[in-house]
């Protein structure tokens, strides 16, 4: 927590070490101005960031970020999202933080005006992406439509920050935003309720997160599947029940066996494999629930005759809405899982290429890649 007496606000540099991306997978490492916080906001002195996959995504191809109306490529713009750090200087009227605080981040401070954030669905704001020029609607999503996290500072509405306890490593506390996603797609948007049968495909640090997030909320058991023997290890680590190698057993059949015939009640989808859809309906039992939390690379073909007949709900999640972060966070306060397990490496900010060339080569294994921007 902060320091009594400390001042309004600590002095910061006028400028910061950022990087930005150019073409597609350039990477660089400039000088930019230190953004300002305005009402509901403060600056943050970024302390580690996470490598996400989507980060990835964004560097290599693009979407989802959209920066002024279309592709983010040379625009000056600083990708990454899963960060935490300290708050160095408060926005006009802030009084929820103070001075010192450690936080950690979720991604999305919707625009608070369209139906959707209204609604309190501020991931799926109907003015994403619009944050410039004269359509400039206020919202943000660092990383995606507004700077993110690779740098030394950004700004964050205070309505994306849930406190660090003093116990929580820097490390640990960048996981909160992935512990987030999955915890979004189980209970607020799944409504999973304590002793129903929950399947996590693909031991990726969603998938894997999404164990420990299951467990801590009750589900009996908790199946994991995947393809690695060392992560789905990890898997059991975090509190999976039963773990399937897919390549040594159909998965399909293993859920039924574990389930005694009866399937699953809920399946949280984080492979992205081409055939996870159909799979994972037909681990459920009926009126049993997918929730979608990976983004495939290509259209995949579903059986959607199968979903109907059996009354099968499908939703996609985008990120960790509903303040699940905050949920989370108390969570791994609360020591219910250890998120620590799925961090594997660690580089200093001048290395962020070489951090993101880990994390999407899963060079030495890598899970969890994290950049440790002030050391």
């Amino acid at each position: 927590m902060a320091t009594a007496g400390l001042a309004k606000s600590l002095t910061v540099p006028a400028s910061m070490k950022a990087w930005v991306l150019g073409n597609p997978d350039e990477l660089t490492l400039v000088d930019k101005p230190v953004p300002q916080p305005a009402a509901a906001e403060v600056l943050v002195r970024i302390d580690a960031i996470a490598v996400c996959a989507t980060d990835l995504e964004i560097i290599h191809s693009g979407p989802p970020a959209l920066i002024q109306g279309g592709d983010p490529f040379n625009k000056n713009f600083t990708p990454g999202h899963e960060y935490m750090g300290t708050v160095v200087k408060l926005g006009p009227g802030v009084d929820e933080f103070d001075i010192g605080d450690r936080v950690t981040v979720e991604i999305h401070a919707g625009c608070g005006r369209c139906e959707r954030c209204r609604e309190g669905m501020y991931t799926a704001c109907t003015n994403y992406g619009m944050n410039y020029g004269d359509r400039n609607k206020g919202h943000r999503a660092n990383g995606f439509t507004t700077d993110g996290g690779f740098a030394q500072f950004a700004v964050n509405n205070i309505n994306t920050m849930v406190h660090v306890p003093d116990d929580m490593s820097d490390e640990e506390a960048t996981l909160v935003v992935t512990a987030g996603t999955a915890m979004y797609g189980l209970d607020v948007m799944g409504g999973l309720i304590a002793g129903q049968t929950v399947v996590i495909m693909g031991p990726g640090p969603i998938g894997l997160m999404g164990v420990g997030v299951a467990k801590a909320l009750g589900a009996q058991p908790v199946i994991l599947t995947g393809t690695r023997d060392n992560r789905l290890d990890i898997g059991k680590q975090l509190g999976a029940d039963h773990v399937i190698n897919v390549r040594n057993e159909d998965p399909v059949e293993a859920v039924k066996r574990i389930t005694r015939g009866k399937g699953a009640h809920y399946v949280l989808e984080c492979s992205g494999a081409p055939n996870a859809v159909n799979e994972a309906a037909h681990m459920l039992n009926r009126g049993g629930r997918i929730c979608l939390a990976a983004f495939p690379h290509e259209p995949a073909l579903v059986d959607v005759a199968y979903l109907v007949r059996n009354n099968i709900y499908l939703f996609g999640i985008r990120g960790e809405g509903k303040s699940a972060t905050h949920r989370a966070a108390a969570f791994m306060a609360q020591k219910r899982f250890d998120a620590k397990l799925i961090h594997t490496h660690t580089f200093p900010l001048a290395e962020v290429p070489t951090a993101i060339k880990y994390a999407r080569e899963r060079i030495d294994d890598a899970i969890k890649v994290v950049v440790k921007v002030h050391q």
